[in-house]
C-alpha cells in the first residue's frame, strides 16, 4: 500500500515584489510550480491514497487566484479516483468564527475527503482508517480529542494518523497559535502504522519515533529555510505476518525549487573579498549577501547597487550589514536613520583628517538619511 504524503504548499504566497511575465508575482508563481510538480509525480506513480497535512494556503482568507488554482488542480486530482485527505494547518484555519473554513470549497469533490473543523475526524475505506487532527485554535481541547483518536483505532485495518502541530519544542515555527502535541500522549504513535506530520517546513523522522515523519514543505517561505530541500514522501506499507503488523518504508522525493544562495563579503579586505565571489551558481537564484566586519565609512561608501551588480544574473539579491564589534556594539541588520545620522557624521569627523574628504562625506551620508526618510514617510 503506497500512500503519498505532502504539507505545507502555502498557495498564495507572495514575496520580494517581483513579477513574472504573467504579470503575478514571481514567488507566488514558484509556490504555484513547487504543487505543480508534486500533482504531476502523483499522476506517475499513482499511489493508493493521497495525504495533505495542513497549510494548504498561505492564510484562511486566500486570494481568487490561489483559490482557482487549488480547484483546477485537485479537480486533476479527484480524476484520478485515489482518495486524498487533508487536514487544515494554522494558516489556513479562521481566527474566529466569523469565517467560513476555507477547505470547505472541496466538500463536493468525489474522492477528496477534508478536516477542518478543529476537532478529530475518522475518515475510513476498506482496509485503512485515517485518524484526522486539524489545527486547533484553542489548544486546551486538543488532549481530548487525541483520546477520542486512540478509542478509534482499529487493530484489524491499517491506521494513520494526520497531524498538523509541533511534536516538540524542537518543531515549534513561532507562527501564531500553533500548538505542541502532548508529550505524554505520544505513545499513541506506537499503535499506528504512519503518522504523517504538516507544520515544521523540513522532511524528517521525528526523535525516537520511527514512524513519526515531517514531509516538510513543498517551498521556502522563509531565507532560514534555504538548508532544506523540497519535496514530499512516499509511504510504503507491506504486511508483516511474522508480528501481525506492517513494514514501513519512506523514500524522500525531492522536487525542483528556486535555489537560495548566501556569499559573504569581508569588509576587512573589501577589494579582495569581492574579487573572489563567485556568482557562477545565483543563475535565477534568491541571492543573500553579508557584508561583514564594515566600518561606518565603508557602510556609506559600499552601496547596495554595487553589491548587487556582482549577482546580476541572480533574481533577487538582500543584503545585509554587520559592524566591526569594535566599532559598534552589536550586528545591525535594520538601521534606524535618525539614531545613526549623528553617529556616522561624528565617525567621520573623528577617522578623516582632510577637511575636503570630511565635507564630501557630510554631504553623502545626508543625502543618504534624507533619501531614507523619504521612503519611510507615513503621510507620503
Amino acid at each position: 500500500m503506497k500512500i503519498l504524503h505532502f504539507s505545507d504548499t502555502h498557495l498564495g504566497y507572495n514575496d520580494l515584489d517581483i513579477l513574472d511575465e504573467n504579470n503575478v508575482n514571481q514567488r507566488e508563481a514558484d509556490f504555484y510550480d513547487a504543487f505543480n510538480q508534486i500533482v504531476e509525480q502523483i499522476k506517475q506513480i499513482k499511489p493508493d491514497y493521497i495525504i495533505h497535512t495542513g497549510d494548504l494556503f498561505h492564510r484562511s482568507s486566500p486570494s481568487n487566484r490561489a483559490i482557482t488554482f487549488a480547484l483546477e488542480k485537485f479537480m486533476q486530482i479527484d480524476a484520478l479516483n485515489i482518495p486524498c485527505i487533508m487536514i487544515a494547518g494554522n494558516h489556513s484555519t479562521p481566527r474566529t468564527n466569523l469565517s467560513s473554513p476555507i477547505l470547505k470549497i472541496f466538500d463536493n469533490y468525489k474522492n477528496i475527503y477534508v478536516s477542518y473543523e478543529q476537532e478529530y475526524k475518522k475518515i475510513e475505506f476498506d482496509k485503512i482508517v485515517f485518524h484526522t487532527l486539524p489545527h486547533m485554535n484553542d489548544e486546551t481541547i486538543a488532549e481530548k480529542q487525541i483520546e477520542t483518536c486512540e478509542q478509534n483505532i482499529d487493530s484489524t485495518k491499517k491506521n494513520i494518523m494526520m497531524l498538523h502541530c509541533s511534536v516538540g519544542a524542537w518543531y515549534l515555527m513561532q507562527e501564531f497559535g500553533e500548538w505542541v502535541y502532548p508529550s505524554d500522549k505520544e505513545y499513541i504513535f506506537s499503535k499506528m502504522d504512519y503518522v504523517a506530520l504538516g507544520h515544521w517546513h523540513g522532511f524528517g523522522n521525528v526523535g525516537k519515533h520511527e514512524n513519526v515523519y515531517y514531509s516538510g514543505s513543498s517551498e521556502r517561505t522563509s531565507l532560514n529555510d534555504k538548508r532544506n530541500s523540497k519535496g514530499f514522501i512516499l509511504a510504503t506499507l507491506d504486511d508483516n505476518h511474522d508480528n501481525n503488523s506492517s513494514k514501513l518504508d519512506i523514500e524522500y522525493k525531492e522536487i525542483h525549487i528556486r535555489p537560495i544562495r548566501q556569499k559573504t563579503i569581508d569588509c576587512l579586505d573589501y577589494e579582495a573579498s569581492i574579487a573572489s565571489v563567485d556568482s557562477n551558481d545565483t543563475l535565477n537564484a534568491i541571492v543573500e549577501v553579508k557584508l561583514t566586519n564594515l566600518s561606518p565609512l565603508q557602510s556609506i561608501d559600499i552601496s547596495n547597487k554595487e553589491v548587487r551588480d556582482l549577482f546580476s544574473n541572480a533574481m533577487s539579491v538582500s543584503i545585509k550589514r554587520e559592524f566591526k564589534h569594535n566599532t559598534y556594539e552589536t550586528n545591525v541588520e535594520a538601521i534606524e536613520a535618525l539614531s545613526l545620522e549623528d553617529y556616522f557624521l561624528e565617525h567621520i569627523k573623528e577617522d578623516v583628517s582632510s577637511k575636503k574628504e570630511n565635507d564630501r562625506l557630510k554631504l553623502k551620508v545626508q543625502e543618504l538619511f534624507a533619501k531614507y526618510e523619504d521612503s519611510n514617510n507615513d503621510t507620503i
